[in-house]
């Protein structure tokens, strides 16, 4: 079962991050943002990455690497909770 619980998480995570690169690729396209598939992804990836552009400013005015920050946090976040999952489940 706990094998069941961290390939779900693991997997929810690993679709994110794509969403967020998909999204951060968007941005390279002139008005792709404003399609569709473009406002569906900013709908879902935007608050997250809103709170790292909070504290990360561009780069130049250009260069935005708060969906790479965003992008690791997740990672951390991920690690950290099979961490709590097994330490809960009596395996870690």
């Amino acid at each position: 079962m706990e094998d069941t619980i961290i390939i779900f998480l693991r997997n929810a995570l690993n679709i994110y991050s794509y969403l967020i690169i998909g999204y951060v690729l968007l941005s390279w396209f002139p008005n792709a943002r404003e399609s569709s598939i473009g406002q569906f992804l900013g709908r879902i990836v935007e608050p997250y990455i809103g709170i790292f552009r909070r504290f990360i400013p561009p780069i130049g005015g250009v260069l935005d690497l708060s969906p790479i920050v965003a992008i690791f946090a997740l990672r951390f976040i991920g690690i950290g909770l099979e961490s709590v999952i097994l330490f809960f489940l009596g395996l870690g």
